[in-house]
């Protein structure tokens, strides 16, 4: 089978052809590595290669030749956003003072993705300590959208979402604080899912799990295909022992499952700012295929969205962004690293202690709130973002636009992301589907239908 035929494969197809020894994992990776030699000059995605891939893919094909025991992965290669540690391998989260930093360790989802017998093929592009949403850093430069260069392909899992459109990986792991696995999902034509809150150990990703933002921040996986999202996810969650969030609540199986008879809600506009025309016209369509599928969907928009925002926007700079001036002159750099020249945080004042705990108690009234809301609702049909992808150095003006989707970073409610159309010039555009808290698997079944009758991902013009 010819490189491109195999790179384009998803994670579920290859791992079915790698059991059957339709083809072997030094062919997987090598079309991988050769499709990254291709396109990242243009992308600036995959920031550092492994050296040792093709020979873990050599021990691979060895082991399933002999018909041993092994993990449902074996072989199969992937990506890892550079927010994450790996072990051996320089790991920067994109600041200058990590720049030769080799962690002693893997990060949890990395250690349990090779133990499924995953091969690590390289490190994704992120901004640094991951906060923004344009992928650029000081140590590596600035990741394009492979739909069009000119573009951001959104942050900060830019560099995961950008390698796995253009054919370079079949998955990686992206984390999403503000719409950060979604985001880039939604611009760069993929799937992926933010799990719910505590879903997912974040063990050896920066930010970690310490600190007021810790209930924000989730890590999931990111893929061309949806089946692929069921299939990881189970892989990477649950309890690590370490990560103090993380409790052991049992997932849904997030295998098929009919739709007939979900409750669904679904808006196209949320009242905050208003989506294109055509983001509105592929959430019609995909609200029409879960209606065709069988079910039962009422046309609401969810309360208490604006309230959400707000104070999602009122934690992240509660303390005058002390929290990311930590991480930076913790690793070593100077003054604001990336932050300095580029004008992503907006001044904020920090609060006085009464104002900090009087949002967190209105931060638990609001999440309270939806939850009970949510009580009769096993899914929301809506936009990921009101835009496709904007031009680099755009990040500001669509700032505001994050209201789709970074609310449910304070609910923790579980959502995917997949494509559902096409803007006018050509660009992928998102649907987003939420779930009950530890639900997973019924956004994953909604999010099929969509990718079922949309056709979902789409070849980059690379």
């Amino acid at each position: 089978m010819d490189d491109a035929a195999l790179c384009f494969r998803s994670a579920t197809e290859l791992t079915a052809m790698l059991r059957a020894r339709e083809v072997s994992s030094v062919e997987v990776v090598t079309a991988c590595l050769g499709r990254i030699e291709t396109v990242n000059p243009a992308i600036n995605a995959v920031v550092r290669l492994a050296p040792d891939a093709l020979e873990r893919a050599r021990v691979a094909d060895a082991s399933l030749a002999r018909d041993e025991p092994h993990g449902p992965l074996l072989g199969l290669p992937f990506t890892i956003k550079d927010s994450l540690d790996t072990a051996g391998l320089v790991t920067t989260a994109g600041t200058i003072g990590w720049r030769d930093r080799v962690p002693g360790r893997d990060a949890t989802v990395v250690a349990r993705l090779r133990a499924a017998g995953g091969i690590l093929l390289g490190k994704t592009n992120t901004p640094e300590f991951t906060w923004s949403n344009e992928t650029d850093n000081d140590v590596y430069g600035r990741t394009s959208n492979p739909y069009d260069v000119e573009r951001t392909p959104g942050g900060s899992s830019g560099g995961p979402g950008a390698v796995v459109a253009a054919g370079g990986s079949p998955l990686d792991i992206g984390s999403d604080t503000g719409d950060s696995i979604r985001q880039p999902a939604h611009v760069c034509g993929i799937a992926g899912i933010k799990p719910t809150r505590g879903r997912v150990p974040r063990t050896g990703h920066w930010p970690g799990y310490e600190g007021m933002l810790e209930s924000l921040t989730q890590l999931g996986p990111m893929a061309r295909r949806v089946d692929d999202l069921a299939l990881v996810l189970p892989l990477i969650a649950g309890p690590d022992g370490e990560d103090p969030h993380v409790p052991p609540v049992p997932m849904p199986d997030p295998g098929r499952r009919d739709i007939s008879g979900l409750r669904v809600v679904a808006f196209t506009d949320n009242g905050l700012r208003s989506p294109t025309p055509a983001t509105v016209e592929t959430v019609e369509a995909a609200i029409e295929a879960l209606a065709a599928g069988g079910a039962t969907v009422r046309r609401e928009v969810p309360p208490g969205l604006g309230d959400a925002w707000r104070a999602w926007t009122a934690m992240i700079h509660a303390d005058g962004w002390a929290w990311l001036r930590r991480l930076i002159a913790g690793a070593g750099t100077p003054g604001m690293g990336s932050y300095d020249i580029r004008g992503w945080l907006d001044p904020a004042a920090e609060l006085h202690g009464a104002e900090l705990t009087a949002l967190l108690e209105r931060v638990d009234v609001i999440r309270a709130a939806f939850q009970r809301w949510m009580g009769d609702v096993d899914v929301i049909a809506c936009p990921a973002m009101p835009q496709p992808a904007i031009h680099h150095g755009e990040s500001n003006a669509a700032w505001f636009g994050d209201t789709y989707s970074d609310v449910h970073n304070l609910t923790g409610c579980p959502a995917v992301v997949v494509r559902g159309g096409t803007s006018e010039a050509g660009l992928p555009i998102g649907v987003q589907l939420v779930a009950p808290l530890w639900r997973e698997d019924l956004a994953i079944a909604a999010a099929r239908v969509v990718e079922a009758a949309s056709g979902g991902w789409r070849r980059p013009p690379m």
